[in-house]
């Protein structure tokens, strides 16, 4: 309790602009402070719980490639399109977080002798 005091006292609220209405803006700090506090269970749990990545780039980075087809083509041709696209692509990501060669896995994939079962 005394920390949140303290923390309050370096961070101190906004003053609210003369002729604004509704509520003041929060420095950048202090609205880092407020989240920090709020989910203190869920914040450090990497350093507990190998299995919980330190962040959650992995996701992104599943998406950005279809983004990616999005933005070159214009969109993807139709819904079959697109879910062959996914398909592949999750393929790939699989071979790929298995340490597996993808030219490899792809080639026994053709072949109908795949690596993953």
């Amino acid at each position: 309790m005394k920390e949140a005091m303290e923390d309050a006292k370096q961070n101190p609220r906004v003053e609210q602009p003369v002729g604004k209405r509704g509520k003041p803006k929060q420095s950048k700090p202090k609205n880092l402070l407020d989240r920090l506090q709020t989910h203190r269970l869920s914040v450090l749990t990497f350093l507990c719980d190998p299995s919980v990545p330190f962040d959650n780039n992995q996701a992104e980075r599943e998406i950005r490639m279809m983004k990616v087809q999005q933005k070159i083509s214009g969109t993807l041709r139709s819904e079959q399109g697109a879910k062959v696209f996914c398909r592949i692509r999750s393929f790939i990501s699989t071979v790929k977080k298995q340490s597996l060669s993808i030219i490899d896995a792809l080639e026994r994939a053709f072949r109908e002798q795949p690596v993953l079962q």
